[in-house]
């Protein structure tokens, strides 16, 4: 069943609990900064696994040590979904529990 998609007003109120995470164009995007390469390719490889886990998949965009990802629901017309936020959680957690760095 495919998800519904949510208002501009229902994603930037959930936005406000999402550190890092703007409504961009349609998606939702956030881009980080690790402290290194290896710390970047870290994160993006706890972020692959959750995000197979959950069948939702970000746009990843990978810079040395700077990561941006994007979200939008692909059944949903490229919306955002409840699943964007979902996974925005997730994302958020794993770079919480990453090596030191700073967002950007």
């Amino acid at each position: 069943m495919p998800s519904e998609p949510l208002s501009r007003e229902a994603v930037e109120s959930a936005l406000a609990g999402l550190e890092g995470w703007a409504f961009d164009g349609g998606a939702i995007r956030r881009t980080y900064e690790a402290e290194d390469f290896p710390a970047a390719i870290h994160v993006v490889n706890v972020v692959a696994v959750l995000a197979e886990q959950a069948k939702h998949h970000p746009d990843v965009d990978i810079r040395w040590r700077t990561l941006t990802f994007v979200l939008s629901t692909h059944d949903a017309g490229g919306r955002v979904t409840s699943k964007d936020l979902e996974m925005a959680a997730q994302i958020n957690a794993a770079i919480a529990n990453s090596p030191p760095a700073r967002t950007l």
